[in-house]
């Protein structure tokens, strides 16, 4: 067995529901991007990382982050139609890239088969100055057991 399978954390279902679609029966094509990024939180959470030290919130007790996390780029190819009731693979595939960036690819199949794409590239800024700065240690630390051996 591969390590990349055992790293449960990185290899998540999603069912495609009526609400996602379009008028024309599949999935619109930002929920996309939205299912990769829930997906992204997901993954962090039960790697063990409580998802307020990453992204920021006006929750009572919350903890103001030093750092921040905008996407500075992301793209979408989609290769198969998506259907209401289809149950997807979605498998993160996260890269770090420097001390102060990183990429998630997320791919998503139905049937074994690859039926979208997704890439998002996140920059780490100060929270204060808006400038780069070092990815958060839970994240790095994620990124460290995600990436492929």
């Amino acid at each position: 067995m591969s390590d990349r399978l055992i790293k449960k954390w990185l290899n998540l279902k999603r069912i495609a529901r009526f609400g996602d679609t379009d008028a024309a029966g599949v999935i619109h094509f930002y929920q996309l991007f939205r299912w990769s990024h829930e997906a992204w939180e997901e993954s962090l959470q039960t790697f063990g990382i409580n998802v307020l030290e990453i992204f920021p919130t006006s929750h009572e007790g919350a903890p103001r982050l030093a750092s921040l996390l905008p996407i500075v780029h992301c793209s979408a190819e989609f290769y198969l139609p998506i259907y209401v009731g289809d149950c997807l693979d979605v498998e993160l595939c996260p890269k770090k890239i420097d001390s102060s960036s990183f990429e998630l690819k997320v791919i998503f199949q139905s049937k074994h088969k690859r039926v979208a794409l997704v890439c998002v590239k996140h920059f780490s800024i100060d929270s204060v100055n808006r400038q780069r700065c070092s990815l958060p240690l839970p994240l790095s630390t994620w990124l460290a057991e995600s990436e492929h051996t």
